[in-house]
């Protein structure tokens, strides 16, 4: 456990290029206040510190923004991929240079540990490259007709203005996935970053005016959870707004898809995962344990894709609780991001504590045993919302902890004995967005990886996620896909044009 204390604002003060570190929205190229002239404030969740204040706008403002994204979508529609291409690359350059400053400000405003956020970093501009190349990519298609004398031309068109709302979990990297899709397609963009984290999409606003991007192309409004519903309702239902991307909650995307309904907008849904990652009895036992520390305590569990539900095969089960559990106390320290010795901040918010400690309670209330953690600690930098890494075993598959995502430091393990019923177990939840497994046989590889009712899996591994591949869900875990060859997909209309040229 880290104890040593650490001030937010004199870490603020170190962020070299103060610029970055912005108070305001952006709207139409301008940095503005919001109508009301209200703000709310930005809080270190390791020391509960204000570090800051954003904006607290509401749907007027939103209707500002959504105007100054239709005028520039006018003219930004006709420029070239190669142009759309050269504007990206010098966003991303910029984000790469100032990388340092970027993940330090994340650390205070979302917790995570400074290498993680360096790396969120560096995951946030490999998805502004990505796009920068994809750009002149948006290919059609001549299709052969079956009329003598006419050809059928098949070409692609930004959607126009897309509403984008991003979470708290990795306020960074949502944003340039999204958005480098968005643009690279000809998009304009009103972005509603979560109100815990608004800090590190205006930076990136800001490198992004310095990168030459036209006013109005990006936009940024923040608000404060009082005024999120009417903001997210003015960007789901303006006639102007022609797609909404979300990633959130599967409830929060289902009321939001429903305003999008009533003018048939085109959604992409980034919804809530409950990862089930298992062990097979032929598993290499370290390679799945260390896999199983990053996937499951990275971003202290505050990930969609994080492993929920970890099934071990009973032939294997007590080896793998104790290789695991050394490692847990061997490699995790608690503590403030930005403090050395740091590999798991706190929970983002409060709500999220909270429901941590619920969870652990009532698993234990239906026969589970704590083997390691289980509480907030009792000695840790500041006062912030710490909660230990947790190790549980012997729960039950009917409490909150296995049917509802946990969006915490918490790893329930669980018994099976054979691949029919873990298939089953894994595919009972309602959602489908990641699903990992260890084995060594090769057709079972194969054979599970086609079962798992889930979007991404991982064969071997707790990592799935890069710039080059799909990343998205099935079921309640929602619909489309981003990053990858297939992200663009999502922000182009298909048009046909049927030409006689007789």
């Amino acid at each position: 456990m880290q104890a040593v204390k650490v001030s937010s604002l004199d870490e603020l003060a170190k962020i070299k290029d103060k610029s970055l570190v912005c108070h305001q929205a952006y709207i139409g190229g301008k940095w503005v206040d919001a109508a009301s002239q209200q703000h709310i404030d930005v809080v270190d969740p390791a020391t509960l510190e204000t570090i800051g204040s954003v904006p607290d706008m509401d749907a007027s403002d939103v209707k500002l923004a959504v105007s100054a994204a239709t005028r520039a979508f006018a003219s930004w529609k006709h420029t070239t991929g190669k142009e759309r291409s050269l504007l990206l690359r010098k966003w991303l350059d910029l984000v790469v240079a100032n990388k340092d400053d970027l993940a330090r400000l994340m650390t205070l405003e979302n917790g995570k540990p400074l290498g993680e956020a360096l790396g969120e970093i560096a995951y946030s501009a490999s998805f502004i490259e990505w796009f920068s190349e994809e750009a002149k990519r948006g290919y059609g298609d001549i299709v052969p007709s079956p009329i003598p004398g006419s050809r059928a031309l098949v070409m692609k068109q930004p959607v126009g203005v897309v509403s984008i709302i991003t979470p708290y979990n990795f306020p960074s990297a949502m944003i340039t996935r999204k958005v480098g899709a968005a643009l690279a397609a000809g998009c304009t963009v009103v972005v509603r970053p979560a109100y815990e984290t608004p800090l590190s999409a205006l930076a990136l606003c800001e490198l992004a005016e310095r990168a030459g991007i036209p006013p109005g192309v990006i936009n940024v409004v923040t608000c404060s959870a009082k005024n999120t519903p009417a903001v997210g309702l003015e960007m789901t239902t303006s006639p102007e707004v022609r797609k909404v991307s979300f990633t959130g909650s599967t409830a929060v995307g289902k009321l939001l898809m429903g305003q999008a309904s009533t003018t048939m907008k085109r959604v992409s849904m980034e919804l809530g995962g409950n990862a089930p990652f298992i062990v097979f009895e032929d598993a290499d036992i370290q390679k799945a344990a260390g896999n199983l520390l990053q996937c499951k305590f990275r971003n202290a569990g505050q990930t969609c894709v994080s492993a929920n539900r970890i099934y071990v095969h009973d032939a294997v089960y007590d080896e793998f609780v104790g290789a695991f559990t050394a490692l847990v106390k061997e490699k995790l320290g608690v503590g403030h991001g930005l403090s050395e010795g740091t590999t798991i901040g706190p929970m983002i918010t409060k709500r999220g504590l909270d429901k941590v400690e619920e969870q652990v309670q009532l698993a234990v209330a239906a026969g589970a045993t704590v083997v390691l953690g289980g509480k907030r600690p009792e000695v840790v930098a500041g006062k912030g919302y710490f909660f230990e890494p947790t190790v549980l075993v012997n729960v039950s598959d009917d409490v909150p902890m296995t049917c509802e995502e946990t969006f915490g430091p918490l790893c329930p393990i669980y018994r099976f004995t054979s691949e029919d019923e873990v298939i089953r177990r894994a595919n009972a939840a309602s959602v489908g967005l990641a699903g990992y497994f260890f084995s060594r046989d090769v057709a079972r590889v194969f054979r599970v990886a086609e079962a798992l009712e889930v979007g991404m899996v991982g064969a071997n591994t707790g990592a799935i996620a890069f710039d080059a591949v799909p990343f998205g869900g099935i079921k309640e875990s929602g619909m489309g896909r981003e990053g990858s060859r297939y992200g663009m997909d999502d922000y182009l209309n298909i048009k046909l044009i049927n030409l006689s040229v007789l």
